[in-house]
C-alpha cells in the first residue's frame, strides 16, 4: 500500500462501524400545525386588568411608546382568534384570517382614544372584523365580489336570510329576499349566481368534438379590428358627416329645424313640441319629416352609391 492511500481515513470501515438508526415510520412524522403553534405562541402573553390597559393606552397616545403599544396589540392576539374563528366556514385557510385581523388589531392600537370611555376589546373587534371581512371578500373567488354595499351585505347574509325565511314557511323567492334585505331583486340573482358557480380558467383546455385541443381563451373573438376595416370605417364616417351636413344646407323652413333640431340633433324635440312652435298638428309635422327621410335617402343614394340602396336598406 503506498503512503498516499495509507493517509486515507477508513470510510467503509467507519460506515460498517457505525451504528446506523432505521428510517422513521411516516406515522411517526408529526405534522406541523402553524395555527397551534400560534396558538400556543399567545398564551406566553397575560391578559391585561381594565386600569393596566388604560395606563399603557394613555402612555401610548401621549408618547407613542413602541412598548406599550406591543403590550397592548400582543394582550388581545386571543380575540383576533376568537373572530377568525368565526369566519372559518368562509374561507378555509384560518390562519390567513388570523394575519389581517392582526394588521386590524394593530390599526385599532393606532386609533384607540381611551378618553372615549371605551375598552380596547371593543373598539378593535371593528377593525379586526372589518380587515377579515375585506380579505374574504377579495380573495374568495378570483373573480372579486362584493364590490359594492349591497353585494357585501347579499356575500354574508343571503344564504342565512334564506334559511331564516324557510324556518318561517316563508318560500325565500328572490323577491322575498330582496324586501327582507332591502337590496334590488336583480341583485339577489346575481349574488345566487355568482355564489353557485365556481371560477373557470380560461386557459384549461377543452374539446371541440373533433379530437382538437383548444381552450376557452381560443374560443374568444378578438375584438381588435384589421387596420384597413378602421380606415374604412373612418372614411365613411367622415363622407357621411360631409353629405349630413351638405343636404341640411340646402334645406329652408320646417324642414331645415325638422332636420336640425330631430333627425341630427343631440336632443331631438319630439313632434308635439315642433308643431306647437310651428302652431301645427303633431300629424303635419311627422308628414313633414316622412317626405324629407324620402328626400335624404334618395340624396344619400346618388351621393355614396354602393353604401345606400334605392329600397332605403343602408
Amino acid at each position: 500500500m503506498s503512503e498516499e492511500t495509507s493517509d486515507r481515513p477508513d470510510l467503509e470501515g467507519s460506515a460498517r462501524g457505525a451504528k446506523t438508526e432505521p428510517p422513521a415510520h411516516p406515522a411517526d412524522v408529526v405534522r406541523y400545525d402553524p395555527l397551534e403553534a400560534f396558538l400556543r405562541e399567545i398564551q406566553r402573553y397575560p391578559l391585561l386588568g381594565p386600569e393596566e390597559e388604560k395606563a399603557l393606552a394613555e402612555k401610548y397616545a401621549a408618547t407613542g411608546d413602541v412598548q406599550a403599544a406591543a403590550q397592548l396589540v400582543t394582550a388581545n392576539l386571543r380575540l383576533v382568534v376568537k373572530i377568525a374563528f368565526e369566519y372559518r366556514r368562509a374561507y378555509r385557510n384560518i390562519m390567513d384570517l388570523v394575519q389581517e385581523g392582526n394588521i386590524g388589531l394593530m390599526h385599532a392600537v393606532k386609533k384607540f382614544d381611551p378618553t372615549r370611555g371605551v375598552k380596547l376589546s371593543s373598539y378593535a373587534a371593528w377593525w379586526i372584523r372589518a380587515y377579515i371581512l375585506r380579505f374574504i371578500l377579495n380573495n374568495w373567488r378570483l373573480v372579486k365580489l362584493g364590490t359594492t354595499q349591497a353585494q357585501r351585505k347579499l356575500f354574508f347574509n343571503l344564504n342565512k336570510e334564506r334559511a331564516r325565511l324557510r324556518a318561517m314557511g316563508i318560500e325565500p323567492t328572490a323577491a322575498a329576499l330582496a324586501d327582507r334585505m332591502g337590496v334590488a331583486e336583480h341583485e339577489v340573482d346575481d349574488m345566487d349566481r355568482r355564489l353557485k358557480g365556481d371560477d373557470v380558467s380560461l386557459d384549461a383546455e377543452i374539446s371541440d368534438g373533433e379530437g382538437r385541443s383548444l381552450t376557452r381563451l381560443d374560443l374568444i373573438a378578438d375584438p381588435t379590428a384589421l387596420q384597413d376595416s378602421l380606415f374604412h370605417d373612418a372614411d365613411f364616417d367622415d363622407a357621411f358627416k360631409r353629405r349630413l351636413h351638405d343636404f341640411g344646407a340646402g334645406l329652408t323652413g320646417k324642414e331645415q329645424f325638422i332636420f336640425q333640431n330631430r333627425l341630427v340633433g343631440s336632443e331631438p324635440l319630439t313632434l308635439q313640441e315642433i308643431g306647437d312652435k310651428f302652431g301645427v298638428s303633431r300629424e303635419r309635422i311627422r308628414q313633414i319629416e316622412r317626405r324629407l327621410l324620402d328626400k335624404l335617402r334618395k340624396y344619400l343614394t346618388s351621393e355614396m352609391p354602393g353604401y345606400f340602396d334605392p329600397e332605403g336598406a343602408s
